[in-house]
């Protein structure tokens, strides 16, 4: 397993990056939108879809809302975000602490949701949509006066979510002994979810050193901070709903590491809660 897991890495990291910098924004939306349809096929499952042509439904429309949404924004906007990215954003800051209280309370919180599958499919519209609106976001981002200035801050984000998750796994492996969330993901620990802080903090020196982000040092570090704590909960939250649904993996399209969701669990919190902070916020 762990043979496939790193031919598979490092095989999609190169593609992601060369997305990230080749592409035009418009191209690099519709990247994104394809991999959002695919999670929305993916969280079919989670919200109780067990036909296939349901699920297929699911990410058709999915595709469409978000295809009408990009429609109705301008190509390269003086300032990012638009209103209704700018409300996708808020919604996901919202969603995330709501998402905090039913993974900090479960299976108790469950039974507000479990029976409800207009509620899951909810849960996975804020969860997909403002994703989608992060990564668009970040990517236009200074896009007139520096073609790859957004690129950058995606590919720190990316870093440092994935910084988070190899570090928690690490110092998971080593020194783990403490429970994060036993009746969630009986795998983590407080000490991995240090090990992975920790490694992200060291990412985001590096990369506020090196790499050419143009922001203050301490609001890059409050911003790191959440979106590395965001995409804990993103992962917890999906843990959550596979549990419920008695599923291990949300799909199978990507050997090794299960489906897309399972890729980019961190990511759906992490990137538009980065993306509210950095443009909304401050």
């Amino acid at each position: 397993m762990l043979k496939y897991r790193l031919i598979t890495a490092f095989i999609l990291i190169p593609i992601v990056i060369a997305a990230l910098f080749l592409l035009p924004p418009v191209g690099f939306a519709v990247v994104t939108l394809i991999v959002c349809m695919l999670a929305a096929w993916e969280w079919g499952q989670l919200a109780g879809f067990t036909s296939r042509n349901q699920r297929v439904w699911l990410a058709i429309l999915c595709g469409f809302l978000l295809a009408l949404m990009m429609l109705t924004v301008p190509a390269y906007p003086q300032s990012l975000p638009v209103l209704q990215v700018s409300l996708s954003l808020w919604a996901s800051l919202l969603w995330w602490a709501a998402a905090l209280l039913l993974v900090l309370f479960y299976p108790r919180s469950a039974g507000i949701w479990r029976h409800s599958k207009p509620l899951r499919l909810l849960f996975g519209l804020l969860t997909i949509v403002p994703f989608f609106w992060g990564m668009v976001s970040l990517r236009q981002y200074g896009y007139e006066e520096n073609p790859t200035a957004g690129a950058w801050w995606l590919l720190y984000v990316m870093l440092l979510v994935w910084g988070a998750d190899s570090g928690a796994y690490i110092f998971g492996k080593l020194f783990g002994k403490h429970k994060l969330a036993p009746r969630v993901s009986p795998g983590k620990t407080w000490q991995g979810l240090i090990g992975g802080l920790v490694t992200s903090a060291v990412i985001a020196w590096a990369f506020g050193r090196y790499a050419p982000l143009s922001i203050q040092p301490m609001m890059l570090l409050v911003c790191s901070i959440v979106a590395a704590l965001a995409s804990v909960l993103g992962d917890l939250t999906e843990s959550m709903f596979k549990r419920e649904a008695g599923i291990k993996d949300s799909g199978s399209l990507i050997p090794g590491h299960g489906g897309v969701l399972d890729r980019i669990d961190s990511l759906t919190a992490a990137v538009p809660v980065f993306a509210c902070l950095m443009l909304l916020v401050f």
